[in-house]
C-alpha cells in the first residue's frame, strides 16, 4: 500500500532553515509527481511546492518562491523540501502528497514552528 512518511520538522527561529523529507513506498516513485502541502490552524490546506516526474520541473506557491526548494531522489524514493529564511507565517503542519489514479494519498505530516 502507498505510504508517505514525513520527517524533519521542529522549532526554528525566524530567518532559520529546515529540511523536510518524505519517504515514499508502495508505488513507482519515479513515475509520480510529488507535492508538499501545509495547513495552519483555522486555515485550509494549501499547496506549497510540486515536483514533476517527467522532467523534474517544479512550481511553488507565491508565498514561498525564492525561499523554498523542492527536490527528489528517485534512488531513495524520497522527496525533500528545503526551507530557508523561514517566517512565523510558515508555521504549519507540512504534508507530503501523491495523487494516483484520482486518489490523493497523504502522510501524517510534520510540524514546523517558526518562533523566537
Amino acid at each position: 500500500q502507498v505510504q508517505l512518511v514525513e520527517s524533519g520538522g521542529g522549532l526554528v527561529q525566524p530567518g532559520g532553515s529546515l529540511r523536510l523529507s518524505c519517504a515514499a513506498s508502495g508505488f513507482t516513485f519515479s513515475a509520480r509527481t510529488m507535492s508538499w502541502y501545509r495547513q495552519s490552524p483555522g486555515k485550509e490546506r494549501e499547496l506549497v511546492a510540486r515536483i514533476f516526474s517527467v522532467d523534474g520541473s517544479t512550481n511553488y506557491a507565491d508565498s514561498v518562491k525564492g525561499r523554498f526548494t523542492v527536490s527528489r531522489d528517485n534512488a531513495k524514493n524520497t522527496v525533500y523540501l528545503q526551507m530557508n529564511s523561514l517566517k512565523p507565517e510558515d508555521t504549519a503542519v507540512y504534508y507530503c502528497n501523491v495523487r494516483i489514479i484520482l486518489t490523493n494519498y497523504w502522510g501524517k505530516g510534520t510540524l514546523v514552528t517558526v518562533s523566537s
